[in-house]
């Protein structure tokens, strides 16, 4: 038994269809490849730690200010460049995920993303 498509679903619309999908994947990976070399400043701290992150999750720049670096309190420099990475992986997953979500019009596609 054939199955049937409904009028307008013919080869044709296949074929777009398929044109699309593959237009869009490499929407998607040329898109991937720019938001890759795109850096990420952050700041925590007040601005005592600033960091550069690419967009392949790579911290690139650390900058400490001396005056943060306390023997006695180590804990609190941990805590601040730890904020700061955390910041920096926020802000470049949100960057990616608005771009591909751009592209795919919020549709979540496996493969493409």
């Amino acid at each position: 038994m054939k199955a049937r498509l409904p009028q307008g679903y013919g080869k044709q619309s296949m074929n777009q269809l398929m044109a699309q999908a593959q237009k869009m994947q490499e929407d998607v990976k040329n898109k991937q490849a720019e938001l890759e070399e795109t850096l990420y400043d952050v700041t925590s701290g007040g601005g005592m730690i600033s960091l550069t992150m690419s967009g392949k999750h790579q911290v690139t720049k650390l900058k400490i200010d001396p005056s943060v670096i306390d023997p006695e309190d180590i804990e609190m420099l941990e805590d601040m460049i730890a904020a700061a990475v955390n910041e920096a992986v926020r802000k470049v997953d949100e960057a990616s995920d608005a771009a591909m979500a751009e592209i795919t019009g919020g549709l979540n596609i496996p493969g493409l993303g």
